[in-house]
């Protein structure tokens, strides 16, 4: 499956027909479907149907809310409808949103196990991974890793960890055309929520920044890394260094109140 070098992240309430053609057409090579869609997999079909050859994929279906079965004999729908166009992404989520969260690689396993009795094939399943061991994990049992708010260090790291060929496709948010006061701002409300998750802060600091940084919103300069701004040229190189790091694929995810308009923006920088 080719998801090209970009493509589209929108929570599954964001998506519609009009737009999954329309981000098909301006020549991003994957549309990826986010907020924790379920596990039926409706919102997934209805982009594919809206569209005609882009492959599309979630990020991520929740372990602990979706049960395996429901997952996998969806996913075998798609594929049975839209050949070689879809990619189940899964994962565990976080402690501080699930009441019975425990033990994630064991659930990790579990799930995997299921969905290949399914006959779900690994190579259509990408985990999303943050530490070593769920990393390692993804390119043992999976066809790659979905990182969500992650800097081009962490996938260097994550690169090595997974060796070179399964997919790493981390997801990166964008502001374009605000100021850089602005673009902090949308920016921060944004990431202030994830900076309060053990596993995002965990892993923040796995990449080297200090706790006091992941304070209060974090400080500016953590700001500016994980949602890139200025011009779409300087968006563009921010993104492009996912690619230099070693990933195969960026998710990118466009904040701010004219999101369509910057993907198109985005879309003329990237592509011509």
């Amino acid at each position: 499956m080719e998801l090209g070098k970009f493509g589209v992240w929108r929570g599954k309430t964001q998506w519609d027909d009009d737009l999954a053609a329309e981000m098909e057409d301006l020549g991003f090579g994957a549309l990826w479907i986010g907020g924790s869609p379920p596990g039926s997999l409706e919102d997934a079909e209805r982009v594919l149907a809206a569209t005609r050859q882009i492959p599309v994929a979630t990020g991520i279906v929740n372990m602990w809310r979706e049960d395996p079965a429901t997952a996998g004999r969806s996913y075998l729908r798609l594929a049975d409808s839209y050949p070689d166009r879809f990619l189940l992404g899964i994962g565990v989520g976080h402690p501080e949103s699930i009441d019975r969260f425990s033990r994630p690689l064991v659930k990790i396993g579990d799930y995997l196990d299921r969905l290949s009795e399914l006959g779900v094939p690994s190579d259509r399943v990408i985990l999303g991974a943050l530490g070593p061991k769920a990393l390692a994990v993804a390119a043992a049992r999976t066809g790659g890793a979905h990182p969500y708010l992650t800097t081009p260090r962490h996938t260097r790291m994550a690169r090595e960890i997974i060796g070179e060929g399964p997919l790493l496709a981390p997801e990166h948010k964008v502001v374009i055309g605000e100021s850089r006061e602005e673009s902090r701002r949308v920016g921060r409300d944004m990431v202030r929520r994830y900076l309060s998750l053990s596993h995002y802060r965990n892993s923040l600091l796995r990449e080297g920044w200090a706790e006091q940084s992941l304070n209060d919103g974090g400080e500016d300069r953590l700001i500016d890394e994980l949602v890139l701004h200025g011009t779409v040229e300087e968006v563009a190189a921010g993104l492009a260094a996912h690619l230099d790091a070693g990933a195969n694929h960026v998710c990118i995810q466009v904040l701010g109140h004219d999101a369509i308009s910057s993907y198109r923006t985005l879309a003329a920088s990237l592509f011509r």
